[in-house]
């Protein structure tokens, strides 16, 4: 690995499952602070490191469960 791709973080596919989720959670806690404060570059570098982690996540499971809740038919039944 160079220090490029270290730079630009693991590839998702070579994570497990356990440390995609562990990413995926850093990123979300990270987000608000990184819109709010940081440098367009750096925005721009979560955004498309957290686009790259979600794409991993839908690609290992396509068939995921989806809440009727968050369904446009279950917020009008609310």
């Amino acid at each position: 690995m160079t220090s490029h791709d270290t730079a630009m973080g693991v590839d998702p596919g070579a994570l497990t499952d356990d440390d995609l989720f562990r990413e995926l959670g850093h990123l979300y806690q990270t987000r608000l602070d990184a819109l709010r404060h940081a440098a367009d570059q750096a925005y721009g570098e979560h955004t498309r490191r957290m686009n790259q982690l979600e794409a991993e996540y839908l690609r290992r499971r396509p068939g995921r469960e989806i809440d009727p809740e968050r369904l446009r038919e279950g917020a009008r039944a609310r």
